[in-house]
């Protein structure tokens, strides 16, 4: 997996390319977030465009990394879901936790309010 950071105003957004699979890409997803929230930025956005595939293990990662943040007194939200992705969350009711959007403006505005 691979992960591009980039920053919108205070948002950081982790765009993620690849699979999120026990031993590929959770682990990086973790790093990569751990880091973000220790340094003190506790507004990351998790943008799945290009993830086709959450295995349980990428799925308890992406909650893992929603508690992490959210402890250090930050938000974590999701942004383009994929339909398979977004299946995953319903089926899971994980869907009512996080706070996903379609649009990057509208995401990153969300973090504003």
């Amino acid at each position: 997996m691979k992960i591009v950071e980039r920053q919108v105003d205070d948002v950081v957004i982790l765009d993620l390319h690849g699979k999120i699979l026990i031993g590929e890409g959770d682990d990086a997803l973790r790093e990569a977030v751990t880091k973000l929230a220790d340094s003190g930025q506790t507004k990351i956005l998790l943008n799945l465009a290009e993830v086709p595939y959450v295995d349980s293990a990428g799925l308890g990662e992406i909650v893992r990394t929603y508690t992490t943040v959210s402890r250090k007194g930050g938000k974590l939200k999701l942004l383009n879901l994929t339909k398979k992705i977004e299946d995953l969350l319903s089926i899971t009711k994980l869907l009512t936790v996080f706070e996903t959007y379609e649009s990057e403006d509208e995401a990153v505005n969300s973090f504003k309010s």
